[in-house]
């Protein structure tokens, strides 16, 4: 029996069970479907290469066929360990604009203006930097730059400045225009997911309880008397869903709180007799609750890549006889001192731009990463160079989140609908012509740098779109799937209960009405933080 039933050990959950724990009078369960986050290819940043080649710790999804992209099937990795995604990913730590917030309050979602989640990204963050109106010290989580950046940044600065776009020191302060270095999870030289910050030092509290490699099969719901439905508990089978089917049940005033993402959440409540009606029959799932926004308002942020060979550029990573050797060098320098190369999380630069001139904030986010980046970097390509992505932050597409079975461990059907809407396809297409103009000057052509096909082969308007349906594909920011609002499409309330059903909240990316511009591991975090707040309100109001 817990008070406090967490599905999720990703970023999220990793906060919850963390901070709500902190109450010894609270018992609390953490439930997940990955392993123990033990893997030194988790805490090595530039480990992530690996693991995106392996699909190590990753759910690894797929789309379902996409329209916008001529039918093809976009890649959805997703973090299945503790820490969740912010244990896999590139470790940057970006909130997105103020306006995003303010915009999610005008929705109808009181308490989530910018003003409002300000201080729980401070009150989240150690920033090594040190605290200032912005910026937060103290925090369990660490934030800090590169202890070791590769050299060749300073020319991808030059090369934005000659394209025009201003330098920006802290895209998490008062402005967020301009490209610049980011800011990473790391601490000594280490990733710094959220498990680490939030999870891992509080283990030995006797009222938390931790189960990894194991696959929530569903809610447990009653209803008393004709009252409302309310969660009691959670099945689940333990040795990542072999085992036998176990439960946990809720002590009077207890909540699950569901926080498996934007994929696994929504179906965790359809597996459970919540969300559209219709969609539930077709499956034989009984209808606990008629909910039609489960599954509903997925996006994500669409992103394509160009890549530069420059077979001079032997500093940065790449596979070649002095590649190796730095590589090998590298991993002696990072195991004896935490520094050198293996330290790059390879997304090291980047930026907030325009699509045109007129856009009142950026509309499009920079990646500049460290290597030739092909297909998520699950393919190997010899020599060296670098690649730029250019990303949609506000896309108008909408899709689905829907079950392939009623069958737990069948993965859900993923629609994002990506380049659905001519708008975004205009401004992505915008986007890619602003950074073949950066990398083109001067400043980093001097090393002599190709352009390669496919990108290269696209020089018109016409080519340029094809090229971005044949190619284009996540950045890995799926939300929106149980948006927080009143309407009818909405799944939770400002304070994320789910609309309808007592005792169950979400708690995760899923939430968001409409994606924040930039990265969102930092604003998930910065949700449950707030969360935390609103469960202990909501627990003293009912005592």
């Amino acid at each position: 029996m817990f008070d406090c039933i967490i599905v999720g050990g990703g970023s999220a959950g990793c906060v919850l069970a963390g901070r709500l724990s902190e109450d010894p009078a609270l018992r609390v369960a953490l439930i997940e479907a990955g392993p123990p986050d033990s893997s030194v290819l988790i805490h090595c940043p530039a480990g992530l290469a690996v693991m995106a080649k392996t699909g190590q710790a990753n759910w690894c999804f797929e789309t379902v066929p996409q329209a916008g992209l001529l039918g093809r099937r976009g890649y959805q990795p997703r973090g299945k360990v503790l820490g969740g995604s912010s244990s896999v990913n590139a470790m940057i730590y970006a909130r997105g604009h103020a306006s995003d917030y303010d915009d999610w309050a005008a929705r109808g979602n009181p308490g989530w203006a910018f003003e409002d989640v300000l201080p729980y990204f401070k009150r989240a963050e150690h920033n090594e930097r040190g605290a200032d109106a912005f910026h937060g010290t103290g925090g369990p989580l660490n934030v800090a730059d590169l202890r070791s950046p590769n050299p060749v940044l300073a020319d991808f600065f030059a090369a934005a400045q000659q394209a025009g776009h201003p330098l920006n020191p802290d895209f998490n302060g008062a402005q967020q225009e301009g490209v610049g270095a980011y800011q990473v999870t790391h601490r000594d030289g280490e990733r710094f997911s959220a498990a680490k910050a939030y999870l891992t030092p509080h283990l030995g509290r006797p009222n938390l309880q931790v189960f990894t490699d194991a696959l929530v099969t569903r809610v447990l719901t009653s209803r008393d008397d004709g009252g409302p439905l309310r969660a009691d508990g959670i099945e689940f089978r333990g040795r990542g869903g072999r085992g036998p089917l176990l439960a946990l049940r809720l002590n009077p005033g207890g909540e699950v709180l569901l926080s498996a993402g934007a994929f696994g959440s929504p179906q965790l409540l359809m597996l459970s007799g919540i969300g559209p009606a219709e969609h539930l029959a077709e499956h034989g799932i009984a209808v606990q609750h008629d909910l039609p926004g489960v599954g509903a308002n997925l996006h994500d942020h669409i992103d394509a890549v160009m890549v530069v060979r420059a077979p001079r550029l032997t500093e940065l990573f790449g596979l070649s006889a002095k590649g190796a050797w730095r590589l090998a060098r590298g991993a002696w320098q990072w195991k004896r001192e935490r520094t050198g190369p293996l330290t790059t999380n390879f997304a090291e630069a980047g930026g907030f731009i325009k699509s045109d001139p007129g856009e009142p904030i950026p509309d499009l986010q920079l990646h500049f990463v460290v290597g030739q980046l092909v297909d998520h970097g699950r393919q190997t390509v010899w020599g060296h160079g670098y690649s730029c992505h250019v990303c949609l932050l506000r896309p108008r597409s909408r899709g689905t989140l829907r079950l392939a079975s009623p069958d737990p461990q069948v993965a859900p059907l993923i629609d994002p609908a990506f380049l659905q809407d001519p708008d975004d396809v205009a401004r992505l297409a915008r986007g890619f012509q602003h950074m073949r103009h950066l990398l083109g000057q001067s400043a980093l052509a001097r090393h002599g740098g190709r352009e390669t096909a496919p990108s290269a082969d696209a020089q018109t308007p016409e080519q340029i779109e094809q090229f971005l349906r044949r190619h284009a594909d996540t950045i890995y920011h799926p939300v929106g799937t149980c948006q927080m609002g009143p309407g009818p499409e909405a799944v939770v309330d400002a304070r994320l209960r789910v609309h309808g059903v007592a005792g169950l909240r979400v708690v995760d990316a899923s939430v968001m009405p409409r994606v924040v511009g930039g990265n969102t591991n930092a604003p998930v975090i910065m949700v449950a933080e707030k969360a935390v707040d609103m469960i202990r309100a909501d627990r003293r109001a009912a005592t």
